[in-house]
């Protein structure tokens, strides 16, 4: 899951060497939480949240199988 998500980012961004993910698990499920450059935090949440959204929607449909709750957090620094 967490490599699903680090090549979609990485294909958004300017500078996907900045990319990190970090992964927890809280009462909520399992989180990846997202941080990427400064500059790309709009790209990766897209207008509206729709590029957000389409993340959040692919993975949750790839971690069906593991029959966790799956979120994705995008920080920003």
């Amino acid at each position: 899951m967490e490599q699903l998500i680090r090549v979609i980012a990485q294909a958004l961004v300017d500078h996907p060497e900045d990319v990190r993910i970090q992964v927890k698990e809280d009462a909520r499920g399992l989180v990846y939480e997202l941080t990427v450059h400064p500059g790309d935090v709009g790209k990766v949440i897209g207008k509206q949240g729709r590029i957000a959204k389409a993340l959040r929607t692919v993975v949750s449909s790839a971690a069906v199988k593991t029959h966790k709750r799956v979120i994705v957090d995008i920080v920003s620094e």
